[in-house]
């Protein structure tokens, strides 16, 4: 599946721009409680009457919570999955994870790549019963790029989709009704771009860019996408339980949907368990039909016949405060921390899930270049900086030390407090302790949202963080470590790294494939040489999914679950 996604989305890879699945890796959810008794009795009711699906929701496992399912400002996959379980864009990922057609019934692209018109079906309908409009996309959109909303997400629409006057409406030059997008009428969408954007129509199924009912927006006031209330569907399902930081949510299925044909499930139950031992006995138990596992819970399940291993994308690294922690902005220091890290280690002995060690600022297996091959295939790369030497790690660190001026540094940590991530904080801890005489290494575990935010603003030495593709090419990463970018937590900054990126985006080289893979890797070699991030792994989930369920689709880009044609037996 992923190879096929690959070939797919970048055979044509010409201009492309940053973009990143929120600091947080993958998942996404949504809204308030509301009687889930009736509304489960109701689903089921329904499912019977129709012959379709087995009269049982699917119960789910979410490893976080939601932080929230506002389409223009949910930054994290767990809300951008939830988000889609009730919402559909334009297009859609099939099974393979190439763009088809949803709300839009077809698009016509004119000759010259720079005008994309969608034509909206006549039977999208919000869930209010309201007809699903162009004007819909165009207030939406708009919202993305105003700076009073300061969307985390602006990018998308400026740097990566290219959307005429977007990068001056976020920049506060142009007002946000002159974004290069026009309802024409109320079925007909017209989109202008600054430049081709061979993968534009990929990134329409990307949460960021739905819909939102202005109407509705605006009589929900601040209470917008907080609960079931104050919550429109168009997509699959409906969202009738939720709220702000819930444990449980629920979605039932939207009858009046125009696939509803398609969708077999009456339900959807999400538990947000952030203990994988709970989880497994949740799983055991028959509470759950597919849930995470890690560690030493491989090898007890790994024979199961319902435990598999999927690749999910993400990256995990770690990455310094070099503009307020003197320690970290020696290069040294950086390189003796890097060096310092045995990430083979950390995937055999402690996640025992599939993930894979990753000595490069791309991982592996999900972008693939004009000759087809993996832009990461090869993570000896850069191992003149980023590798497992414990000696090369010690004379670094005494350089650094010597330089500073120290004989002893201390760090500080910041991590999720998820089960995995709590385990890698500890052996990273360990391991940087063991080999560099004088470090000692404090760890802080706090919610994920709180985490990122910190991270944001600085507020850190060091942070454990991922980062999951929001679209197949090396951009959705290199693009974090341009100049002011708001996922460039380590806020480094460096001309000649600006120029690349700006060259391969809408410079001389964009529209040259070959050139253009070739200044990535250039890129990339500047920020590894410059130890901006520190990578650990490529993340693989270690699933246990009950025999009794199929059709799940699993992508390692952008949505990394979708249960539009999932079955329940």
């Amino acid at each position: 599946m992923k190879k096929t996604l690959l070939s797919i989305v970048l055979a044509s890879a010409m201009t492309l721009s940053l973009v990143a699945c929120g600091s947080s890796a993958v998942s996404g959810v949504s809204q308030d409680q509301q009687g889930s008794d009736a509304q489960q009795t109701t689903a089921d009711t329904a499912a019977e009457t129709t012959g379709e699906g087995s009269g049982s929701d699917l119960n789910v496992m979410l490893e976080t919570p939601v932080e929230s399912l506002d389409p223009q400002q949910a930054t994290d996959g767990t809300s951008f999955e939830v988000i889609a379980d009730y919402t559909d864009g334009l297009m859609q990922m099939d099974a393979d994870g190439q763009a088809v057609n949803a709300l839009a019934e077809s698009v016509d692209v004119a000759d010259d790549g720079l005008t994309y018109t969608f034509h909206i079906r006549k039977d999208a309908n919000w869930s209010n019963g309201e007809p699903v409009t162009a004007a819909d996309f165009v207030f939406a959109w708009q919202r993305a790029v105003d700076p009073e909303v300061a969307s985390e997400y602006s990018f998308m629409f400026s740097d990566i989709g290219q959307i005429v006057n977007a990068q001056d409406i976020i920049d506060g030059k142009k007002d946000k009704a002159d974004l290069g997008v026009t309802a024409v009428d109320d079925k007909t969408l017209e989109v202008k771009l600054n430049c081709p954007v061979s993968y534009f129509l990929s990134l329409m199924y990307f949460p960021t860019f739905y819909p939102v009912n202005q109407a509705f927006f605006e009589g929900c006031a601040d209470t917008f996408a907080t609960s079931p209330e104050t919550t429109l569907s168009n997509g699959a399902f409906v969202l009738d339980e939720y709220q702000p930081a819930a444990t449980t949510i629920h979605l039932t299925k939207n009858e009046n949907y125009y696939d509803a044909a398609t969708v077999k499930l009456p339900g959807l139950s999400y538990q947000v368990i952030q203990d994988s031992q709970q989880a497994l006995m949740s799983y055991q138990n028959g509470d759950l039909d597919t849930t995470l596992v890690n560690g030493e819970q491989v090898d007890q399940v790994k024979d199961d016949p319902a435990f598999t291993a999927i690749g999910a994308g993400y990256l995990w690294y770690i990455s310094p405060n070099m503009r307020d922690v003197k320690e970290l902005q020696n290069l040294n220091i950086r390189l003796a921390l890097t060096m310092a890290l045995n990430r083979e280690a950390i995937t055999t002995d402690v996640l025992k899930d599939g993930s894979a060690p990753t000595y490069t600022g791309v991982p592996m297996d999900f972008a693939a270049g004009p000759d087809g091959s993996d832009f990461s295939a090869d993570q000896k790369k850069f191992e003149d900086v980023c590798r497992y030497d414990a000696d090369k790690a010690v004379e670094y660190w005494n350089k650094g030390l010597e330089e500073l001026g120290a004989t002893s540094i201390t760090l500080t940590m910041i991590h999720d407090a998820d089960d995995a991530p709590i385990k890698v904080a500890q052996v990273v801890k360990e391991q940087l302790e063991t080999t560099l005489p004088g470090l000692t290494v404090e760890l802080q575990q706090m919610p994920k949202k709180e985490r990122v935010e910190r991270m944001q603003e600085a507020d850190f030495e060091l942070g454990l963080t991922r980062w999951g593709p929001d679209y197949a090419d090396p951009m959705t990463y290199l693009g974090m470590w341009i100049t002011n970018n708001p996922n460039n937590y380590g806020f480094w900054s460096n001309a000649e790294y600006d120029k690349i990126i700006s060259d391969c985006t809408t410079g001389e080289i964009a529209m040259d494939p070959e050139a253009r893979w070739a200044a990535l890797y250039d890129a990339e070699k500047i920020a590894m040489d410059d130890a901006v991030i520190f990578p650990l792994y490529t993340q693989c989930n270690a699933e246990l999914i009950s025999t009794n369920v199929s059709g799940i689709e699993f992508h390692p880009v952008a949505l990394n679950r979708v249960y539009k044609r999932a079955v329940k037996n």
